[in-house]
């Protein structure tokens, strides 16, 4: 009997280990874990710092495309992002009559393909401190560096930085940035 209970906990210990590791594995934004098996859409509404985004994926209509296959690697802006615009920049872009430059903006922040911070890194050291990505809207954003963080320019020369790299989604990735870049 003795032994069972030993086998028991010993099996209990091993679930609780491979749970823990399987957590620790998942980037947390947001103040939630984000899970790999999960899409963009599916994992962004469990972020409290992406309520703004989520509401404007919404509102664009952009939600079945960014649960789509893909992949897609999404420069996602914190609600303190959308902060920094002007006053009333949010709302206006809310309403159903803007829904083409909301959908416009959104799809700016959107590289079709899977691109890790890694990748990006290595282009922007081939093109000697620059890499040219080209926005599912057709617009285009400059990466680079600056110290050892990933920075991205829109053609406005507006600069945003990548807060959190890498979080992987089943259709794409996520790097979260503190600045709205602007087609």
């Amino acid at each position: 009997m003795k032994s069972f209970k030993t086998v028991t906990l010993l099996f209990s210990c091993i679930g609780l280990m491979a749970m823990s590791n399987a957590f620790a594995q998942n980037k947390m934004v947001g103040g939630a874990p984000m899970y790999p098996s999960k899409d963009i859409v599916s994992n962004a509404v469990n972020s409290k710092d992406h309520t703004t985004l989520v509401a404007a994926v919404k509102a664009a209509g952009l939600v079945e495309t960014l649960q789509g296959e893909g992949p897609f690697t999404v420069f996602a802006p914190t609600n303190s992002a959308f902060e920094k615009l002007p006053e009333g920049t949010v709302a206006t872009l809310l309403k159903p009559e803007n829904k083409s430059k909301l959908q416009s903006v959104l799809t700016y922040h959107v590289v079709p393909g899977k691109y890790s911070a890694k990748d990006l890194m290595k282009w922007i050291k081939k093109g000697k401190g620059m890499a040219e990505l080209t926005t599912a809207n057709g617009g285009k954003l400059t990466a680079m560096m600056k110290n050892d963080m990933i920075m991205i320019k829109d053609g406005s020369g507006n600069i945003s930085t990548v807060t959190i790299a890498d979080v992987n989604q089943s259709n794409g990735v996520i790097h979260v940035v503190d600045t709205v870049v602007l087609p």
